[in-house]
């Protein structure tokens, strides 16, 4: 059972991928799951974190330098939960769920674990909608994953994105000196 505190009712339902939707600027974005990083979504990903700007880099990730990005992306893939956002051929946002747990090899029940979340966009496709809509997506896939309890910290100081998670229904359920801890219970 997880230790960490969640909100007494579920949030929920979400849309899942793969959908498209306009974004702000009138671009169309495809929300797709990955289910394998390997190939072109592999590629595709390492290139959207490679123009990152590392100024929006949170505790560590994305990790800088493309062998590192690549390493890092192989490493989560086998066991967490990924839903991109693509503009035309290339990759604009990743959002994953990472099992919290000491050896992800020995999960058997999804919904009895934590999940954690993170999320990036692109600067240039930042304060579009494509953040609110690819969190979305990719809790509408967990919940088809059986996945019901997710967590997430964020910078105290990080407004834009507090107010995200605050839209789509995480609750704040703890504090660190500089970190805010949200949670989000999946209907």
């Amino acid at each position: 059972m997880p230790d960490r505190v969640y909100p007494d009712a579920p949030s929920g339902p979400f849309p899942a991928p793969p959908a498209t939707a306009e974004d702000q600027s009138g671009r169309e974005i495809e929300f797709r799951a990955v289910d394998e990083f390997e190939g072109e979504a592999l590629d595709d990903t390492v290139e959207m974190y490679v123009e990152f700007d590392p100024t929006d880099r949170a505790q560590g990730i994305p990790p800088t330098g493309e062998g590192r990005i690549r390493n890092w992306l192989e490493t989560i893939a086998e066991h967490s939960v990924n839903v991109v956002a693509r503009h035309g051929e290339d990759v604009v946002g990743h959002a994953v769920l990472v099992p919290d747990v000491d050896e992800p090899a020995e999960i058997e029940d999804v919904g009895g674990i934590e999940w954690e979340l993170a999320i990036f966009v692109l600067q240039d496709y930042q304060q579009s909608g494509i953040g609110t809509k690819l969190l979305k997506h990719l809790l509408g896939h967990a919940i088809e994953r059986g996945i019901t309890h997710v967590w997430l910290t964020v910078e105290r100081w990080n407004t834009p994105a507090i107010a995200l998670y605050e839209r789509v229904g995480f609750e704040p359920t703890g504090t660190e000196s500089f970190e805010q801890e949200m949670g989000i219970l999946l209907d």
